[in-house]
């Protein structure tokens, strides 16, 4: 076993970046042979993560990890079970054989080293986020999927298709993150646990929680959209823009298995619950049915191949809601059966367009004679995909029929089932016969097999298919018992065999499946004119809904831009002081927080005298009749305030308000001489009601909130620690200035800075209008030189020689 300290395994999960910062300068150097060296970094992650079996075929898992946020009790943790050890594998495995397969499809490419970069990031997301323990770390991998599958789908960024492609995966799967991020902060509340591990032992606290409802409908959100399932599922299909070698890799073995993995990884402590049992089922039948239905009308190799990946991920969502044991070992057998034959008939279908020059199936034919490697590959994944026996795929359908037989509603269940894997037999069948059998026609003279590099991947994935079948007893005890155990929540024992051995329920169901997809085949074409015939009567779906959305969004964007963002400061002055205004009298009205009206103390003379003065200041500044005017009746208040310090015992602030008031008066007034000494703006009747109003909301506001912080007692914690300390900490006698210069320095910094970015704002606003001045005056001498004939250009050199 390789070593599991938690240091060395956190290096291991950071290979792919690795990978990643090397994979330009290996393509540099090396060229063809770049992704056969680069295919070492997964490579020994998988045996990393494999020298684990011992352990997890056990029953134990592998948890460990560094401190992050310690104040928090939050790891930068990794967990190591049933589940996240065959997806590590998958990851791991089959990115492997796909960066081999890279290295083929792509040989020659200029770009070839950035894809590289990117498949590797997409890689270590990946694989972090199904290694991940901690929630915000499995949150921040999770978002990283979508940001470097954003990457990869927008390869080919010349082309408008890929740009719309990766754009619309984007927005789908990182909107979708974000809502799994309040899922996650749910979760955290409710079961005070940030990691998985703490989650999946809180019990029964979840479900029992009020806010389940809540928790449930984020993590679907999140999960839903990721996995593509309806009516969220038309973003996969359109990421097939990407490159084959992604397509590939991001449909048997990532980021669409992503939503997938944290169903499963939830159902022990969010399952078997109404509203799980009822909305999974019903999503992933959907799904599955709707998946199936648009396969059967493509005509593109990928694209068939892509809608048949939607309705997997509706099948594995409709078992894991099922949720009993056998539904769940269905699921997860059928997992590993997809990765495995999904991920060869993609690069199957890649090679043939790589050799062939096209994925149109109904422009491919005979080509078993040249591609002989490429078509055995082909024969063994459609036999896996359409469930016959010794393949994975049998194992899996026949699980999941044990699993659906005997409940209320497992009639509707079962056989939305069937027909979904009867369509899929028919996709599989299609890819792997259409384009092999029969006469080749002209234009598929020069196609050939393809390199090493092209059907290694295929064959290896293809033969584990057989394999895995006829191995059932070491598959299940490596792979698929530790996996069904860490899903249902408790110790699960596979015993399904990869071929018949007695008759039963399940295996008339297979029989009643195999029949009625070959019965499906013989009328495919039949079939895909009655779907477009169909779609095409139906015209809009959510793609187009897509599209319209978006457009809805700029220009409801627009509106409220073009609304709100008039260029006029008035505006932005009138909204700014109006949300104010909201802000301080809405949580006082509703939340019943008015304050009584405090009893003052009678005052004196010449408080009374201070009050009048700022009285004064306030009629002068309304009643002014031009800016300047206006500005220098406004330092009136500020310099009663100062007194009020004064006469309250801080001279210290006094001073300071002084200086701040003069400085303010002095410098706006200077500003107002260079820019405009008009009088000011003549309002009528309404706008001044208008802005009148708000000014008293906002004042009438800060002086109720005011009130209310001062009524309650004083708490003088901040005063007695300050006294305290700042002869001990500061070394300074002034606790004013104590505060100001190092309790609040980076405060007291940002302040300057505030000050000295607004004088750079007033120089420049100055520079702006004596340059305009001068402009004016350059042009009227101008106009006068040539009304006297001289040339018109003289005041530029008279200028110049100035």
């Amino acid at each position: 076993m390789f070593s599991t300290d938690p240091v060395i395994m956190l290096l291991i999960l950071g290979l792919p970046f690795l990978a990643a910062l090397l994979a330009p300068t290996a393509v540099r150097i090396f060229g063809a042979l770049a992704g056969w060296l680069l295919a070492a970094f997964p490579a020994i992650i998988f045996l990393q993560i494999l020298g684990l079996s011992d352990v997890i075929s056990a029953g134990g898992a592998v948890r460990g990890g560094v401190e992050w946020v310690p104040s928090l009790n939050v790891e930068l943790s990794y967990l190591f079970d049933g589940l996240s050890f065959v997806f590590g594998l998958l990851v791991t495995g089959i990115g492997t054989l796909v960066v081999i397969y890279a290295g083929g499809y792509l040989k020659g490419h200029p770009q070839q080293g950035r894809f590289f970069s990117f498949l590797f990031l997409f890689m270590g997301a990946m694989l972090g986020l199904v290694a991940a323990d901690n929630l915000y770390a499995l949150f921040v991998l999770w978002e990283m999927t979508s940001i470097t599958s954003f990457l990869l789908i927008g390869f080919g960024n010349q082309r408008a298709a890929s740009r719309r492609a990766a754009l619309q995966a984007l927005i789908i799967t990182g909107g979708g993150g974000l809502i799994l991020m309040a899922g996650i902060v749910t979760l955290h509340m409710i079961t005070g646990e940030a990691s998985l591990t703490g989650v999946l032992a809180s019990g029964d606290v979840l479900r029992e929680s009020p806010l389940y409802l809540l928790a449930f409908l984020l993590v679907l959100g999140g999960c839903f959209t990721k996995s593509a399932q309806f009516p969220l599922h038309f973003w996969l299909p359109n990421a097939m823009e990407a490159p084959t070698p992604v397509s590939a890799y991001l449909h048997s073995a990532t980021m669409v298995k992503a939503g997938v993995y944290l169903l499963m990884r939830l159902n022990p402590v969010m399952g078997e619950t109404a509203l799980w049992e009822t909305v999974l089922p019903i999503f992933g039948g959907t799904t599955l049915l709707v998946g199936t239905f648009l396969a059967v009308r493509q005509t593109d190799l990928k694209l068939m191949l892509a809608y048949t990946t939607v309705a997997s991920l509706g099948l594995l969502v409709m078992l894991t809601g099922w949720g009993t044991e056998k539904a769940i070992e269905g699921a997860v057998l059928y997992l590993v059966a997809h990765s495995l034959f999904k991920g060869c008939l993609f690069m199957v279908a890649g090679t043939i367009d790589h050799e062939a020059g096209t994925r149109d199936v109904t422009k491919l034919a005979g080509l078993r004679k040249v591609m002989p490697i490429t078509f055995v590959a082909a024969c063994l994944a459609a036999l896996s995909m359409g469930g016959l026996p010794f393949f994975y795929g049998f194992m899996a359908k026949e699980e999941m029929y044990y699993g659906l037989l005997g409940a209320d509603w497992s009639f509707l269940i079962l056989a939305v089932a069937i027909l979904g894997n009867a369509l899929m037999l028919v996709i599989g069948a299609a890819v792997a016969l259409k384009p092999m059998l029969g006469d080749k026609p002209d234009h598929l003279s020069k196609a050939h097999e393809g390199p090493a590099a092209l059907w290694l991947g295929p064959i290896v994935l293809s033969v584990l298919g057989v394999i895995g079948a006829l191995f059932s007893g070491a598959t299940h005890e490596l792979i698929s018992s530790p996996m069904a155990s860490a899903v249902y929540g408790e110790a699960v024992s596979v015993k399904i065999l990869g071929f018949p051995t007695y008759w039963s329920t399940p295996l008339a169901l297979s029989i009643v499946t195999i029949a009625l997809g070959i019965a499906l085949f013989t009328q495919i074409d039949r079939l895909r004119a009655v779907m477009t015939s169909l779609l095409n009567t139906i015209g809009w779906g959510p793609d187009k809904g897509f599209d319209q959305a978006v457009t809805g969004l700029v220009r409801l964007a627009h509106g409220i831009t073009s609304s709100l963002q008039t260029g006029r400061l008035e505006t932005y002055m009138v909204v700014t002081f109006v949300f104010v205004a909201l802000c301080l009298w809405v949580p006082l009205t509703l939340g019943g927080e008015m304050p009584d009206w405090p009893v003052f103390a009678a005052l004196q003379f010449h408080v009374w005298a201070i009050i009048a003065l700022a009285v004064v200041g306030l009629i002068a500044v309304v009643n002014a009749k031009s800016r300047l005017n206006a500005i220098i009746s406004l330092g009136i208040q500020g310099f009663a305030v100062a007194l009020i310090f004064m006469l309250f015992g801080a001279p210290d602030l006094s001073f300071t308000q002084f200086m701040v008031e003069t400085l303010s008066v002095v410098i706006l007034a200077l500003a107002m001489t260079k820019l405009s000494l008009t009088p000011s703006d003549h309002r009528g009747w309404g706008q001044f009601v208008l802005d009148g109003s708000i000014a008293l909301a906002c004042g009438a506001g800060l002086t109720i909130v005011l009130i209310a912080a001062t009524a309650g007692p004083f708490n003088t914690n901040l005063s007695e620690f300050f006294t305290e300390y700042s002869r001990i900490i500061a070394h300074g006698r002034n606790i004013v200035n104590v505060i100001i210069v190092d309790y609040r320095g980076t405060d007291t910094l940002g302040e300057i800075g505030v000050v000295v970015i607004t004088g750079l704002a007033i120089h420049a606003l100055i520079r702006i209008r004596a340059a305009k001045v001068r402009a004016v005056e350059g042009d009227e001498a101008a106009a006068d030189l040539a009304d006297n004939g001289l040339p018109a250009d003289l005041t530029a050199q008279t200028e110049g020689a100035r």
